[in-house]
């Protein structure tokens, strides 16, 4: 019999502070069955050496509830501990056993767990005592009981234990009695514990029997020891990589191909990662990857661990290398954390380019699928991007797929425009743009499809990436306008039209929610539309990319701005011109000239009294006779507007091609046709 205290020392606690950073308890389990799996692969490569000549006997790790006693015990057949030990690994703090093992076997034991000793002292969390009865290997080795209640003291004595191995014997504080009920064990047993290289039991197998489960003699086996990862991919058919998938994404489709990552240098990594179908909504998940070490679960907050695009990505990731025991903070900031993060990218990118290349056809018939999960690795990734950059398709609106360097080969001759720009034109609705799509068409311009969650984002990636490019919507212009090869034609018009044909065709803009109209006049084709409503690309895409931000931001909360082109060419269009122009000019001619008037004599005064450094004279009389007389001359034009239902027709002959005559205006549109018929 012996007591003592345990060793803590300034020199050894802070290891301890930096390694126990657990956020929930239930850590405890994992703790201690890795510290028992540690043992147990301790005594296979003790054995493989010769360093262990006994008989290896059944090698598996046991979990027992006794919820009447109020304990649970963690049992294992491996190395084990003498009384040297106990005081050496448990009574001492922060010595890592595994680490002076590995020393020793460094070129053959890299399955050990971890810090055996260290994860030992989680079972406090949940416990008010904690008994460990073990029985060394060692030849002649006497069994030893060791006892502690949470405090520095500990009891420890020899005893009479037939089997090689450690029983860790916790009894459950009255906090945490949620402990003792066997289907709370297994799920934490199958959430952190499922795929341990060495058998996990706990409790019995059921069958059904008299209307009711009841156990059976047999084990249940929590997990799987030889999970897929840890395998060559050359011994892997697809329906293994499939079973698999299923296995840990119950539920969900099969997925569009995966990678099995291998590498043993310069660190450790194991894995599979999946390709799901990602359809019409970005969903992020920071809980489709699960990262293991050395086949312990260790989380499936993989934020710092992969890159953040692969948060769309589903699978596992095991290394060694990653840090068992710490925060997520500290996952992030780790150099070799780091590392792995950036292999894994290049090993998606180089996967990627090697389907594309090897068969194209089927990377294109994928294309939809993974475009969402490229385009976010490109945007967020800049090492991705530059690898993206070989096998990034564009699709146009026929359905055909280019590259980068394909694509701009084959338009920059036709779509260059007097600046030296390439100007590559989208559509991000090929039905509802239909009409502009086919005017651009008809110009000999090739129209791209951009209809993703994500285009938004990429088209002003592109824009910022290749050299004198700019993206625009197939809608925010005229044809003509659409890229500017020379300047533009003058409408055709006088400054006083200009004016009151402004004047008749706004008035006539019915209510649109949540727009604003300007109107401007074009000198087009004769056989082209009367008018054209067009939307302004800059403040639309701000707009796009705001509705991407919670709450919309600035941009979000300000009215779409929409462009009515007139086109002053058009036969319809030049009667109404000069129909408006007989018809007002007598009226308007007369306050026009009396506005400018008063506006010269507004302006001469400021200038005299800028002149001689004086203040300007008060003009409030001038400028408010200026207002009425624009209020009076609207009045006019718009009354006479009103008048005309061919300007009507017109205008929403224009919404109608851009989807914004609705409600109360389309059916008054209706009624107007049929008159007009």
């Amino acid at each position: 019999m012996a007591t003592g205290k345990i060793g803590v020392t300034t020199e050894n606690i802070f290891p301890i502070i930096k390694k126990f950073l657990y956020s929930d308890h239930e850590i405890f389990l994992r703790e201690l069955v890795s510290n028992a799996i540690d043992a147990t692969q301790k005594i296979r490569t003790l054995s493989s050496f010769g360093d262990f000549k006994g008989e290896l006997g059944t090698l598996n790790v046991k979990v027992t509830v006794d919820k009447e006693a109020g304990t649970l015990t963690i049992s294992d057949h491996g190395i084990g501990m003498d009384a040297d030990d106990i005081n050496k690994y448990i009574n001492q703090i922060a010595f890592s056993g595994a680490e002076e093992f590995l020393a020793k076997y460094k070129d053959t034991a890299n399955s050990i767990i971890g810090h055996f000793g260290l994860g030992f002292y989680s079972a406090f969390m949940v416990s008010k005592k904690v008994v460990i009865r073990s029985l060394s290997y060692k030849e002649g080795a006497k069994g030893v009981e060791w006892s502690c209640d949470g405090s520095p003291e500990y009891d420890m004595k020899e005893i009479e234990k037939s089997e090689r191995g450690t029983d860790v014997i916790l009894y459950i504080d009255d906090d945490n009695k949620e402990f003792l009920e066997q289907a709370r064990i297994d799920t934490l047993l199958k959430k952190y514990c499922r795929f341990l290289p060495v058998p996990v039991i706990s409790g019995k197998e059921q069958e059904w029997k008299d209307g009711k489960y009841v156990d059976t003699d047999k084990d249940r086996v929590i997990n799987a020891s030889e999970p897929l990862w840890t395998k060559k991919p050359s011994e892997l058919t697809d329906k293994d990589y499939l079973e698999f998938y299923h296995e840990l994404m119950p539920g969900m489709e099969d997925p569009m191909f995966w990678i099995h990552l291998n590498v043993d240098y310069p660190f450790t990594l194991t894995g599979i990662l999946y390709f799901p179908k990602i359809h019409n909504n970005l969903d992020i998940r920071k809980d489709r990857i699960q990262l293991y070490s050395n086949q312990v679960y260790v989380t499936d907050q993989v934020e710092g661990v992969v890159p953040e695009f692969m948060t769309l990505m589903q699978g596992v990731i095991d290394s060694p290398d990653i840090p068992l025991n710490v925060s997520r903070s500290y996952l992030q900031a780790d150099q070799q954390v780091k590392k792995i993060s950036s292999y894994i990218s290049k090993k998606v990118a180089e996967k990627l380019d090697k389907m594309f290349k090897d068969d194209r056809k089927a990377f294109e018939s994928k294309w939809d699928d993974i475009k969402v999960f490229i385009e976010y690795g490109m945007l967020t990734d800049e090492k991705f991007f530059e690898s993206a950059k070989k096998f990034f398709l564009l699709k146009d609106v026929n359905g055909n797929y280019y590259t980068l360097e394909e694509y701009r080969k084959l338009v920059e001759a036709e779509q260059t425009d007097k600046d030296n720009t390439v100007i590559y034109l989208y559509a991000t609705d090929k039905t509802a743009q239909y009409t502009y799509i086919k005017a651009a068409e008809d110009k000999g311009y090739s129209v791209l499809l951009m209809d993703g969650q994500l285009d938004p984002h990429i088209v002003g990636l592109l824009e910022n990436k290749l050299e004198k490019t700019r993206f625009v919507r197939v809608d925010s212009d005229i044809p003509e306008r659409l890229i500017v090869k020379t300047d533009s034609k003058d409408a055709g018009l006088t400054p006083l039209q200009t004016d009151v044909m402004s004047t008749v065709f706004r008035s006539c803009i019915p209510s649109v929610d949540k727009a604003q109209f300007i109107v401007s006049f074009a000198a087009l084709r004769e056989t082209d539309a009367p008018a054209t409503v067009t939307q302004n690309e800059f403040m639309r895409r701000m707009k796009e990319m705001a509705e991407l931000q919670p709450g919309g931001g600035f941009y979000g909360q300000m009215p779409d701005n929409y462009e009515l082109i007139v086109n002053t060419n058009q036969p319809a269009v030049k009667k109404i011109v000069e129909l408006a122009t007989s018809s007002l000019e007598s009226q308007v001619a007369p306050i026009r000239s009396e506005i400018e008037t008063l506006n010269k004599e507004i302006e001469d005064a400021r200038k005299a009294a800028s002149d001689k450094k004086e203040s300007a004279p008060d003009l409030s009389e001038k400028e408010n006779k200026v207002a009425d007389l624009r209020k009076q001359e609207e009045d006019i034009v718009s009354k006479y507007a009103k008048e005309q239902p061919e300007v009507g027709q017109i205008i929403d002959l224009a919404l109608l091609q851009a989807h914004l005559l609705k409600g109360e205006s389309l059916n008054e549109f209706i009624k107007r046709s049929v008159s007009l018929l």
